[in-house]
């Protein structure tokens, strides 16, 4: 098959670009220079002769988008509708990397992928937008919701907890947020199983198995190191706020999650693989 990755040079699409061409499948990776989502006639002059499309082209500064949501909403919901449509004209089957970020943060038990979006950030907002103008442009497509990314390309939460590792002898981490760290391979994976699987149209939950806490995924972070982990202090969200608010409990419940990698043993995978 031939697929076309928006958003292919960051840290999830360059996972998903290598799996792809380890396949032998040949894949084209477009970042915004070649593909602006947020304008139609740019998607529709790139979106030909491909069998699919995987949208990860999004705004991701969760904090910014609190003072840019016009901004961060042309991209995660106007790009999203844009890709939609030329998929559906030219029979490409989408795939749109979605966010936990869509739902309310308050929940005690797993979120389902059909429970309603109530998202209370503008990064949330734009992401549910996006969600909703797929769902009523292309019911084909498919809407896997991650959280917690992390890999080896660009900056992510593992990078930064190395790097102040060599900066401080100890460090805050919150840890009255619960999650699942996703390696972003896992999640490249999982896109290439859904769609080798041919499965329906709807939502999909792309997360790892097992939860943590940031706390504990720092702490973990620097066992699988050899570091000390004590040296990561635990702290409470209040007492690191930021402009956005952040999901208190944004785990994602998972259709076959037995299948799904344990987060701590995907941590190891990759730490292993680049320390």
């Amino acid at each position: 098959m031939r697929w076309l990755v928006t958003g292919g040079r960051g840290m999830f699409g360059t996972d998903l670009v290598q799996l792809l061409a380890e396949r032998g499948e040949e894949v084209v990776a477009v970042g915004s220079a070649e593909c602006d989502v947020r304008s139609l006639e740019a998607v529709r002059a790139t979106l030909q002769g491909f069998d699919v499309v995987v949208n990860a082209a999004a705004w991701t500064a969760v904090d910014d988008a609190e003072t840019h949501e016009p901004e961060a909403f042309a991209i995660n919901a106007v790009g999203a509708r844009n890709v939609a449509l030329v998929a559906a004209e030219t029979d490409t089957r989408m795939v749109h990397i979605s966010t936990d970020y869509v739902f309310d943060g308050t929940a005690t038990e797993p979120y389902e992928p059909d429970h309603p979006q109530d998202p209370r950030s503008a990064y949330g907002r734009s992401k549910a937008a996006g969600e909703w103008a797929i769902r009523a442009t292309n019911p084909d497509a498919l809407i896997v919701r991650t959280a917690w990314l992390y890999g080896e390309h660009g900056p992510n939460f593992v990078k930064t907890m190395l790097r102040l590792a060599g900066e401080r002898e100890t460090l805050k981490v919150v840890d009255d947020q619960i999650g699942q760290p996703t390696w972003t391979k896992d999640l490249a994976a999982y896109v290439v199983e859904l769609v080798d699987g041919k499965n329906p149209g709807g939502y999909y939950h792309g997360t790892a198995a097992g939860t943590t806490s940031w706390h504990g995924f720092a702490q973990e972070i620097f066992r699988l190191a050899g570091l000390e982990p004590s040296r990561v202090e635990a702290c409470t969200s209040a007492e690191f706020p930021r402009p956005a608010p952040r999901p208190a409990y944004s785990v994602l419940g998972q259709v076959g999650s037995d299948r799904r990698p344990e987060w701590s043993a995907s941590l190891k995978e990759l730490l292993e693989s680049t320390i």
